[in-house]
């Protein structure tokens, strides 16, 4: 990445914080460019994104990422597990890591495993934590079914339907926990097709800094019926 690009992103990255109303210091902004150096730099050999140009990275990648990261913060305040090391959050279907990477870089506080059933993502994961020294982010070659160490919260980025989510996912979901995931419109057919051990508490619009595309999140807990 050439100097006067890599200042432009940074621009654009600080201008997407401030603009979200995050709390992202310097040395975070620094591991999160560092982050997308890896993404461009392996691209090719891990298939991580169709994606080329590094403002197309930075604004559909790690700004839409950290789009969640308020809405998480929020969820861990009032759960009263702010300064809370042992809280968990599985990124399903991950990929290059996203959002789990950019949750793992602002939320050291938060334990962040990534699953992908592709080997050399799940590996790409655990060069980004090991490269970038994040000893809160681990990659994990897995199909998620196969999962049963429970997390806190679970949460995926066009993974799946709702529906596949939360069935693939739920022996991976604590007592109490939540899934989180993210999507473009809203998905109301994918909502009523949940299943009966599912339902939404909550949804809320995501504003993605110079993304022009609808994106929201979808919060969802187990529970005995749909009315419950």
């Amino acid at each position: 990445m050439a100097p006067m690009d890599r200042s432009a992103l940074a621009a654009l990255l600080a201008e997407g914080i401030a603009t979200l109303g995050l709390a992202v210091g310097d040395v975070q902004q620094a591991l999160m460019l560092s982050y997308m150096d890896l993404i461009q730099k392996w691209n090719k050999v891990y298939n991580l994104t169709a994606l080329r140009e590094p403002h197309d990275v930075m604004t559909h990648h790690l700004l839409d990422s950290l789009s969640v990261v308020g809405p998480l913060m929020r969820h861990l305040q009032q759960k009263g597990q702010s300064g809370d090391a042992a809280f968990s959050l599985l990124d399903v279907g991950s990929g290059g890591g996203l959002p789990g990477v950019v949750i793992a870089i602002c939320c050291p506080q938060v334990r962040v495993t990534c699953v992908d059933a592709v080997s050399k993502k799940a590996a790409f994961v655990q060069q980004v934590a090991a490269s970038l020294k994040l000893s809160n982010l681990k990659g994990v070659h897995a199909r998620v079914e196969t999962l049963s160490e429970p997390y806190d919260v679970v949460c995926s980025r066009a993974f799946a339907s709702l529906s596949d989510f939360v069935v693939w996912s739920a022996s991976a979901l604590a007592e109490g926990g939540v899934w989180m995931a993210m999507k473009g419109k809203m998905p109301l057919e994918e909502m009523a097709a949940l299943p009966e051990f599912a339902s939404v508490f909550h949804v809320e619009q995501l504003q993605v800094p110079g993304l022009d595309a609808e994106r929201c999140m979808i919060w969802m807990k187990k529970t005995t019926s749909l009315t419950a």
